[in-house]
This record gives structure tokens, sequence and C-alpha cells, in this order.
């Protein structure tokens, strides 16, 4: 595991129904820290995703690799497994995975 995501999250609430976006194309569970910090960890199969926001996210891939058009941007960038993005608040992003399964830890930061 890359030394910027960690590989467990210890002492946490997790929401056990599923965030369920794209029908089945996007899949998350909630984590919920005692201190309110709240995280999503989820999977990304093969298609292009848009996605708002309303916090500000940062986005750490744990496993495989995507594609990622980032607000005001024109170019997508890959990111891969242990690299991050950082999406702000009250925008928009496309997130494309062309093969297999992408990996993530959602980290929403306070407004």
């Amino acid at each position: 595991m890359p030394t910027g995501t960690p590989e467990r999250f210890n002492n946490v609430s997790v929401v056990c129904k599923a965030n369920v976006y794209f029908d089945g194309g996007v899949v998350s569970h909630t984590v919920l820290f005692t201190d309110g910090k709240k995280k999503t960890l989820g999977l990304i199969y093969p298609g292009t995703y848009k996605f708002t926001t309303d916090a500000a996210e940062r986005m750490d891939i744990v496993a495989g690799s995507c594609t990622v058009k980032l607000p005001g941007g024109r170019e997508w960038k890959t990111y891969s497994t242990g690299e991050t993005f950082n999406v702000p608040a009250k925008s928009s992003f496309e997130i494309s995975v062309g093969r297999g399964v992408t990996e993530y830890v959602c980290s929403f930061e306070p407004a």
C-alpha cells in the first residue's frame, strides 16, 4: 500500500447502505470518524462519470487507474495507485475508467 493512503481506519463507524451511482458504475460506503470527519471508500467500474461536489474532496487512488478532468481543465490526466487529486467545493469533475476496477478513498474537507 502506498505511504499516502492508509491501509485501514480504526475506531470508525461504517454506514451499511451503499451509495450507488450510475446504475452501479460507482459504488461506495461512508466511513464516519469520532472527530466528525467523513470519508467514502469506493469502486469505479469502466465508464465515464460526472460528479458534482458540495464540500472540497481529496481523492486517493488505492488500486487501479483512472483519468480525470478537473474543474476548469480542458485536458484529462491519469491517476494511478498511490496518487491523489483534489476537487474544489461547489464544482464538478469527470472521471473515467477504461478497464478493470479503480478503488478509491474520498476525504471530505471541511468548508
